[in-house]
């Protein structure tokens, strides 16, 4: 049975985050695996990286069981907004605190790369926006998904990585997101 854990990184409830994260969630339960939520909003953790990697600030409960569960999993599911050619601080704040040395990776003394503590797990990003798909390809070089895609998940070893960009949501119709949340729930039904 596979494990497949959802993280929504939108801070809020009532967003379409939430709906596509839930949309996922009812098409994984259709599968045979078990499958586990994360909403990052929900946790209580200090999102801040006090130390840097200087020292470890404690790990708050919230951010030990979330730990627990990305460990379990073999399929992430990452479900979060475009802001600023990035994503939302609460998410980046869950990363920097939870995507550890010893945890995620490890450092190898006199190496420039990690020894890569994630492999054997896939992911899956949903990731919303306003700007269009080509503009954001052609002239901004996909920031936000080349930094948590390349420079997060296949760091640690979570590969592959597979990108849903649903855009642009600003003003879209509610055709547009019924047809959205229809085919990622068939993602999450077929595991994708």
């Amino acid at each position: 049975m596979k494990k497949v854990l959802i993280i929504n990184g939108h801070p809020d409830k009532q967003s379409f985050n939430m709906a596509l994260a839930e949309a996922y969630l009812e098409g994984a339960n259709k599968s045979k695996a078990l499958v586990s939520q994360i909403n990052i909003a929900d946790l209580n953790f200090n999102p801040n990286l006090q130390f840097g990697y200087r020292k470890r600030t404690t790990l708050e409960p919230d951010l030990t069981a979330a730990i627990e569960k990305i460990k379990e999993a073999e399929h992430l599911v990452w479900v979060f907004p475009m802001w600023w050619y990035g994503y939302p601080a609460i998410m980046k704040g869950f990363i920097e605190r939870t995507f550890l040395p010893g945890i995620a990776y490890e450092p190898i003394e006199g190496k420039p790369f990690p020894k890569k503590l994630f492999k054997g797990k896939s992911a899956r990003i949903i990731i919303t926006a306003d700007t269009p798909r080509w503009y954001d390809y052609l002239f901004m070089k996909q920031p936000a998904i080349n930094q948590f895609k390349k420079g997060t998940l296949q760091f640690c070893g979570i590969n592959p990585v597979k990108v849903s960009y649903i855009a642009p949501l600003k003003d879209s119709s509610l055709d547009f997101r019924g047809k959205w949340l229809k085919k990622v729930s068939l993602l999450g039904e077929k595991l994708l």
